[in-house]
């Protein structure tokens, strides 16, 4: 359908609605993030406005017979039992279209950025399917993220789903804006989920700047908001991301954090009756988590590379949500505190990360580098207590002489400044060179 055609059939649509007959509604209760509504029919996922001045949209979360409960995606403030009810009798639209690229959009699509209305042509609803597990192509391409640690010991194929895994303050929002400059995936969406109001702009002009934000659809829905405005921000991400996968391109999908998007979800189960089960968290969490992730990945044409941050509870990495994600996802990167404290950034823990497609992105010589110089630093680690009092004799273990020997040049390799981007190959060259030191390959 042309743009021409897209637009009519938009302005038809609205048309259609508007003559419809108004049936009107009722709030008959509202107790704590749930709101009651009888006198109308709608849809799970249809949207209801509640009030007349200033209508509040609120989405259709359970149905009795006694009529609908629903999430708020506004405050309630001034609502009160007996405020009038309408329905959409549709439920939420996502913009899409090239006219993204650059805006800062909030949790059901809309900008806030302060640039003018969106540049699109059409709207799609939030709700997809996803590809078939018989349909979907197979990961074969590695996807460039611009990281060396990444890229080299931890490689990412396009349509794989990454979690970044790490306590508070560890570095996870700045790794996440590196990968976004430095990733060679044509268009980056960026999801920030419960962020502080105060980090949105530092984010944005700092982290990201203007170099990353040209290329990229950032959707912020911070922590004050109601919960399923912020569990909407996430999953209008991904309908965006899935809208460019489906006109052919490779996309990379990031969200900062899962973790809040499984806390949103904890809100609203709750609030509507479910039961508490691990951890306080109702068992349709774990279900909406399965389904948010598995909307990422490869289609018939294009991919959506995701990398989603997992805020680890007290920086124990088999908590819930940490350990349902890691099932899910096809690989984790930890960051280690500890790394960050010694000012080591990336504070990736390269020997506790894994990507599971690497050997199948990778020639077989490239994943001979990244295996040796992991085999290199597993043998630092085992002899980390003797290096530390000074006890280890050397030449007893010749990788860690090499290790010992060419300290300087690993951390080297493994740090990088945030306002270094390195081509995929150029860190395969320099990881090709590191291994090739002097006295580096002792016993192999």
């Amino acid at each position: 359908m042309t743009m021409t055609g897209s637009r009519m059939r938009l302005r038809l649509d609205s048309a259609r609605a508007a003559a419809r007959p108004e049936r009107v509604g009722v709030v008959t209760s509202i107790v704590g993030l749930g709101v009651e509504v009888s006198g109308v029919r709608a849809a799970i996922g249809d949207l209801i406005s509640i009030g007349d001045d200033p209508r509040i949209d609120a989405e259709v979360v359970a149905t009795t017979r006694e009529g609908l409960r629903c999430m708020p995606l506004g405050r309630l403030t001034g609502v009160n039992v007996g405020a009038p009810a309408r329905s959409s009798g549709a439920p939420l639209l996502v913009p899409t279209g090239g006219g993204l690229l650059g805006r800062v959009l909030d949790g059901l699509g809309r900008p806030i950025d302060g640039k003018g209305p969106l540049d699109i042509d059409t709207m799609v609803p939030l709700h997809n399917e996803t590809p078939s597990a018989m349909h979907r192509a197979r990961i074969d391409t590695a996807l460039q993220l611009g990281v060396r640690a990444l890229d080299t010991l931890t490689t990412v194929g396009k349509g794989q789903r990454l979690g970044l895994f790490a306590g508070s303050g560890v570095g996870k929002s700045s790794l996440l804006s590196m990968i976004a400059r430095g990733t060679d995936a044509q268009v980056s969406v960026i999801a920030l989920v419960g962020e502080r109001g105060r980090e949105v702009r530092e984010f944005l002009e700092d982290d990201l700047g203007p170099e990353g934000l040209a290329r990229s659809i950032v959707v912020v829905s911070t922590s004050d908001e109601p919960a399923l405005m912020r569990m909407r921000a996430a999953f209008v991400a991904t309908r965006i991301a899935e809208s460019f996968r489906d006109a052919g391109a490779d996309v990379m999908l990031m969200m900062d954090s899962l973790t809040r998007v499984a806390m949103a979800q904890r809100e609203i189960g709750l609030s509507v009756g479910e039961p508490p089960a691990t951890r306080g968290y109702p068992p349709s969490t774990f279900s909406v988590l399965a389904q948010l992730l598995e909307r990422a990945g490869t289609g018939r044409t294009g991919s959506v590379t995701g990398v989603y941050t997992v805020l680890v509870d007290g920086d124990d990495h088999n908590e819930p949500i940490a350990d349902s994600a890691r099932s899910i996802l096809d690989g984790h990167v930890v960051l280690d505190r500890k790394l960050a404290i010694v000012g080591h950034f990336p504070s990736i823990d390269v020997l506790g990360s894994i990507s599971r497609v690497a050997s199948r992105v990778n020639p077989p010589e490239r994943t001979a580098l990244a295996n040796f110089l992991r085999t290199v630093l597993a043998a630092r680690a085992s002899a980390k207590d003797l290096l530390d009092v000074g006890a280890y004799q050397p030449g007893t273990n010749p990788l860690v002489d090499a290790a010992v020997d060419h300290d300087g040049a690993i951390n080297s390799f493994l740090r990088q400044r945030m306002d270094d981007q390195t081509p995929a190959a150029e860190s395969w060259d320099r990881l090709s060179r590191l291994v090739a030191l002097p006295g580096m390959r002792g016993g192999h």
